[in-house]
């Protein structure tokens, strides 16, 4: 449900030893709320997550979100968009202050040319990446909605996180008042609850 990467972030972190590096790749931080990346824009810049969480959605054409994954530390995101040279397929937004390398795509895409070890790594983050996608699919298939929302809500208790009502339910695909309804069920199913979500749920409920 936090996807995270720290063999990608550790390699990132690696390459600002040269000065054409550190002069290429800045170290920034954005503010909860801020849009890294627009669903439908041209993609400028990849980033590389060092802290925070950020929440990857699609923006239906009815206007609805779909959370896709929430991504954290070692993540990185635009690099489909600038590898296809194409308009960038979904939005990520920042839901804590986070800190990321920015990557312009035109270097990024120069290190992949140049950088075989960068190349490697890129590949592995890239089939892990699909992996926990059909991970996720087949989850959805074989749990109940109760027991995917329980399991999001210990994200939240061992990530010190708050994720919005609206989030949870755009991560499930289900609506607010069904997650209401399976807030307070799962309320009552005590064999689901530690102390912590059982916190959390008098917060949401």
């Amino acid at each position: 449900m936090l996807r995270t990467n720290p063999t990608f972030l550790s390699f990132a972190e690696s390459l600002l030893n040269t000065a054409e590096t550190q002069k290429n790749i800045m170290l920034k931080d954005f503010p909860a709320g801020y849009k890294l990346i627009v669903q439908g824009d041209k993609i400028n810049n990849i980033y590389i997550i060092k802290d925070g969480i950020t929440k990857c959605f699609i923006t239906e054409e009815n206007g609805k979100d779909f959370i896709i994954e929430f991504l954290g530390k070692g993540e990185v995101v635009g690099e489909l968009e600038a590898l296809k040279k194409i308009d960038c397929l979904c939005n990520v937004e920042t839901i804590s202050k986070i800190s990321a390398f920015v990557i312009p795509h035109h270097y990024f895409l120069s290190l992949i040319d140049t950088n075989v070890n960068f190349t490697k790594i890129l590949l592995q983050a890239l089939s892990t990446r699909i992996m926990q996608t059909s991970s996720r699919a087949s989850f959805q298939q074989l749990y109940t909605l109760e027991y995917g929302l329980a399991k999001l809500l210990k994200l939240q208790t061992e990530a010190d996180l708050e994720i919005s009502k609206e989030d949870m339910a755009a991560y499930l695909g289900i609506s607010v008042r069904s997650l209401n309804r399976t807030l307070k069920q799962i309320k009552i199913n005590a064999t689901l609850n530690t102390t912590e979500i059982k916190t959390l749920l008098e917060k949401l409920i």
